[in-house]
Parts: structure tokens; sequence; C-alpha cells
């Protein structure tokens, strides 16, 4: 499955490296992209779409949606 969340206080590749060991908790083999410009992560994962929000979620991050792309 292929996820498109906004995330909006994503400010720096800091960010994006946290978001990103956030998700490999729940998938370990996810494919994560974080792009602070757009403020969007790009995801290729196994799991359940509220499992990697919940995670990033719990990281201390806000997602406001999931965008098809």
């Amino acid at each position: 499955m292929k996820l498109h969340l906004k995330v909006p206080n994503m400010a720096c590749s800091a960010c994006g490296e946290s978001i990103t060991k956030a998700v490999k908790t729940v998938d370990p083999a996810a494919i994560v992209e974080a792009d602070t410009k757009t403020k969007l992560v790009h995801i290729e994962t196994q799991a359940a779409e509220t499992a990697i929000t919940e995670a990033i979620t719990a990281a201390g991050y806000t997602v406001t949606g999931n965008y098809i792309l």
C-alpha cells in the first residue's frame, strides 16, 4: 500500500528521520520518503494506515490526511 501523508509540523531533515523511525517501528520493511518542503511523507508499507498514522502521531507529529497522487 502507498500512503501520501501530509505532516504540517515536519520542519527539517531531523523531523523526517524521526518520522521514518516511527514508521519503521510498525513496519521495518517500509520505504519512507519525507519531503520537508511539501510537508508530505510518502510511505510504501504492508501495515494498516491507522497504525502508521498512530506511530507518527505518537512521535509528536500531526497527520492531516492521506492524499492520492
